[in-house]
């Protein structure tokens, strides 16, 4: 783009353009950004004059972006990141006044042995802060990229290039069944483990395999799944009055047996601990308010190693 037709580029459109992109919707895009559905139209208008094109195409309800309009949407949310990024790090973050809200894509092992210390702290030291806990998208480099998101607590391993991270704590993993299970009593050989159905977490539309699965599948072993469920917390219930097993975070699985009746047994495949960090979109890196959340995070993560080892 030339620089006079940037110049005669009314920069509010571009807020505008991002919101159709994103919601793919009229009306849902004109309450995105808080405009009438008239001004959101006429705002249409002026953008396919300005880039003589008609950029969205009505299919049913949905507005179909052309190649042209699919073009703009990563640079035109880079640019509005920027600008809005600039501005808040030139401002100072007070996390006892602040409503920022949050999001982050977590598992629910994560939050459950982990995340749920930094609710509760943030509750004590910024109230007015929420937190909008996502679940794991399919291509999580997309919504980093696009800087949708402002933290992935993730597998270090299955982190998308790019982006900073730092580490968190290790964990390791461990076979678990109902205490009733009478073939964990004693020492569980591999060739039992092997035999026995087994339960098992998969994420996203494609169904990926979670961090057990892929451990398991890089040193050669595939299981007799026989109940897959969506998070790591249903695995329990599906293993109570049953001779099935699975394989959980060590975590988890302590954390469970607390109040179920589990058994925890020592795998008989030998897996490598794996390292949970923490992520955030490059553009975040100066945001004061990312920069906060990062902070308390990584202090629970250390008082975390401290108190169990790891």
């Amino acid at each position: 783009m030339d620089r006079m037709r940037f110049n005669g580029l009314d920069l509010n459109l571009l807020v505008a353009l991002d919101a159709l992109l994103t919601e793919r919707n009229l009306t849902a895009a004109a309450r995105n950004i808080n405009l009438s559905q008239p001004a959101m139209s006429a705002a249409v208008g002026r953008l396919r004059t300005y880039f003589k094109d008609d950029l969205f195409i009505m299919r049913g309800r949905e507005l179909v972006p052309t190649p042209l309009a699919e073009s703009l949407a990563a640079p035109t949310r880079e640019a509005l990141l920027h600008i809005q990024l600039t501005i808040s790090s030139r401002e100072a973050f007070d996390p006892a006044k602040s409503d920022r809200r949050f999001r982050i894509v977590v598992s629910d092992f994560m939050t459950i042995v982990f995340f749920r210390r930094i609710i509760e702290r943030a509750a004590r030291e910024a109230p007015g802060v929420s937190f909008d806990l996502l679940p794991f998208d399919d291509q999580p480099d997309e919504p980093l990229r696009r800087g949708e998101i402002d933290f992935l607590i993730f597998p270090e391993v299955f982190m998308p290039p790019g982006h900073p991270k730092t580490k968190l704590f290790d964990e390791t993993m461990v076979c678990v069944g109902c205490r009733s299970n009478r073939q964990l009593r004693g020492k569980l050989t591999f060739e039992t483990y092997m035999s026995m159905g087994h339960v098992m977490a998969q994420f996203g539309k494609t169904r990926k395999p979670s961090i057990d699965e892929w451990l398991l599948l890089e040193h050669g072993i595939k299981r007799r799944v026989e109940v897959s469920v969506q998070s790591f917390a249903m695995i329990p219930h599906c293993l109570l009055e049953t001779e099935r097993i699975a394989t959980m975070h060590r975590r988890l699985a302590l954390h469970f047996a607390k109040t179920m009746p589990l058994q925890i047994v020592k795998l008989p495949a030998h897996l490598p601990a794996f390292t949970e960090a923490i992520q955030w979109p490059a553009l975040h890196n100066s945001d004061p308010a990312s920069a906060w959340l990062r902070g308390m995070v990584l202090a629970e993560a250390k008082r975390m190693r401290v108190s169990h080892g790891s």
